[in-house]
């Protein structure tokens, strides 16, 4: 970190730093005159100029030429991608096994299509010869029982089943290529899918005959609709019923701080007495705060603050392009700043520190730099849907390599930082039958607007993410896998989770593609003090909305000490009670049972700067596109 970074009243002096300026100047004699040879740079006397200015100007049009590409394929490299093609296909090429097993199912896939296709020919009811997978509902219509429709998705299924086994079981591969070929085998069948053709979806064929194509006509105006308001940088139809401060974000608060990076929220309280201790909350920087405080009836941020507690919330700013130079150690010093405003505006109180996604990894990091520094003033940890431990990181491990890496950081080099639709590409890419394709069919084939909800909108609402920052990310915590490996450095040395001594909160989700509960369970392998974990039903983002009296939420719950026998993911899972409904609950008493009382409630911010409440929620960050 730079000797002329900032540091705050959480930051220690680093041992070890360079003196700077005219302090560095008093420490040392006067310094001679130079002379001619002295005062020229050191390059141009070892390195000929021309030969300097050639490796720069190549190396901009490396950088210039990927980054225009990465346009056209959503950010995701095509180099790494052929490279992990052409060594399936060459480690393929020498398994004449493996060709000769394919070649068998290949002839046994066949035989199936005829026997059933002569099954139908007896009876048109005859069952299907392959099921698709619980998750695909592309061809859950009843015209896809009735012939040719029957044949033609069977054939579809049985063509997929075999392009899995062509992609795994292969000598020589690991299982990251193994997953990546198959998962890109699976995205171009998905665009050949029967179901995306007019001719090919009964049910797409049959409103087409009935409305008299009118509904392609309404597709056609949905897509241009869309195409304008992509271009235009608007947020996709329907968004504007759920506005922030009207019809989401609306819980009672004021923005108490800000700086460059982040606008600190405190909520109004709703009780006549209140928790002693604060939680101070860090979302991700990748998307909206709002998340945690969508609509009045799904707001966890309502919740906790109707359960008695002080609630200050962080709202990252939208970094531009003259915010490329920020890094972690940024939001590190923007996170500490939050901290002292949060301890000047609630004094002699220790803070719950809760954690999202991105911002829960920032706050774990944080947390074992105060702990390593003898800061003590974090109550407890809560995290949730977060990684400490990027070994197995899902299938977001299929976009992120050296290849991808290295293809992002020149697409961010030349405008300085990672946009929202060249996140959304990847993500989208994750779950494309239900996100992309399924949408394609309803908007554009059936020309029937899907219906926009809370949870969509702040999906649609997404933010940047600075050039330096992301960059150091991705190599240092994800690739690196330092922090799990205690080899991240925070202010010039080095942190590990095991140094938190505070009582930990951990929760997961059992369908998320993000953050895997498998890869987040292995925080149980990193920290030496009580955690409590959390595995709910949901999604990444769905999951943490799980209020109250939502249908269809249960979740396990169980508590291990740091001395605790430890217990496999599956055994922890088979060992543990599932108990119906929400988890926020189980939060709350966990945060109660970890609270020294009850007191008045705090002042609105402070009565002078820099925490006088500057305005009210949700503040002005928000709001940035």
């Amino acid at each position: 970190m730079p000797d002329t970074k900032h540091q705050t009243k959480s930051s220690k002096p680093r041992s070890g730093d360079q003196k700077t300026g005219a302090d560095a100047q008093s420490d040392k004699a006067p310094p001679k005159a130079e002379t001619a040879l002295e005062a020229e740079p050191p390059e141009i006397v070892h390195t000929p100029p021309i030969e300097a200015m050639d490796r720069y100007s190549t190396k901009s049009i490396d950088r210039a030429a990927n980054a225009h590409l990465a346009r056209f394929t959503m950010g995701i490299t095509p180099y790494g991608l052929s490279s992990t093609f052409f060594t399936w296909w060459a480690h393929l090429m020498g398994a004449p096994g493996k060709q000769v097993q394919l070649a068998e199912k290949a002839t046994r896939k066949a035989m199936r299509m005829g026997v059933y296709a002569g099954q139908l020919a007896r009876d048109p009811e005859a069952p299907a010869c392959v099921e698709p997978l619980p998750h695909d509902h592309r061809f859950e219509h009843e015209g896809w029982e009735q012939w040719p429709y029957n044949m033609i998705y069977q054939n579809f299924l049985l063509t997929q089943q075999w392009w899995y086994n062509a992609a795994c079981d292969i000598d020589g591969l690991s299982a990251r290529e193994e997953h990546v070929v198959s998962f890109i085998t699976r995205q171009m069948l998905d665009m050949v899918s029967p179901s995306n053709f007019v001719a090919t979806n009964p049910e797409v064929a049959s409103t087409t005959m009935q409305e008299g194509g009118m509904n392609l006509v309404r597709g056609a105006q949905n897509a241009m609709e869309d195409w304008e308001r992509a271009i235009s940088g608007k947020l996709p139809v329907g968004t504007e019923d759920y506005m922030p401060g009207r019809d989401v974000a609306t819980s009672d608060g004021k923005v108490v701080f800000r700086n460059r990076l982040l606008e600190l929220i405190q909520y109004a309280p709703r009780t006549d007495k209140v928790k002693s201790e604060p939680i101070l909350v860090v979302p991700a920087w990748i998307m909206k705060y709002y998340i945690l405080d969508l609509s009045p009836q799904n707001s966890l941020v309502k919740y906790l603050v109707e359960q008695g507690f002080t609630v200050f919330m962080i709202s990252w700013r939208n970094p531009t392009s003259t915010d490329r130079d920020m890094g972690m150690d940024d939001y590190f010093d923007a996170v500490a700043e939050a901290m002292d405003a949060v301890s000047a505006i609630v004094p002699d109180q220790k803070i719950h520190g809760i954690g999202y996604c991105l911002g829960g990894t920032l706050l774990s990091a944080k947390a074992a730099q105060m702990a390593r520094d003898g800061d003590d003033r974090l109550a407890t940890l809560t995290l949730l849907a977060t990684q400490t431990d990027f070994e197995e990181p899902g299938e977001l491990q299929l976009f992120v390599s050296e290849s991808e890496v290295a293809f992002l950081e020149n697409m961010m080099w030349d405008q300085g930082y990672l946009d929202t639709k060249q996140m959304a590409g990847a993500f989208q890419l994750l779950r494309s039958a239900d996100l992309i394709w399924s949408r394609y069919i309803h908007e554009y084939l059936m020309g029937r607007r899907q219906d926009m909800f809370d949870l969509m909108a702040w999906n649609a609402d997404a933010t940047r993410m600075p050039y330096k920052m992301h960059s150091e990310y991705l190599r240092k915590l994800f690739l690196g896998n330092e922090l799990a490996e205690g080899k991240y450095r925070i202010y010039g040395k080095p942190v590990t989770i095991g140094n938190i001594d505070v009582p930990i909160f951990c929760l997961s989700t059992t369908s998320d593609h993000i953050a895997p509960w498998r890869s987040v369970y292995k925080l149980h392998l990193l920290a030496d003090t009580a955690v409590t974990f959390v595995l709910t039903s949901g999604g990444h983002n769905a999951g943490i909305v799980s209020e109250p009296g939502h249908e269809g939420r249960d979740y396990q719950c169980r508590t291990t000490q740091g001395k605790d026998i430890y217990l496999s993911p599956d055994a922890w899972k088979e060992a543990t009670d599932s108990q119906e409904g929400s988890w926020w609950p189980e939060l709350v008493l966990w945060l109660t049972e970890r609270s020294s009382g009850e007191t008045s409630p705090p002042g609105m911010g402070a009565d002078k700067a820099p925490y006088k409440p500057i305005n009210d929620a949700p503040g002005s960050y928000v709001f940035q596109r």
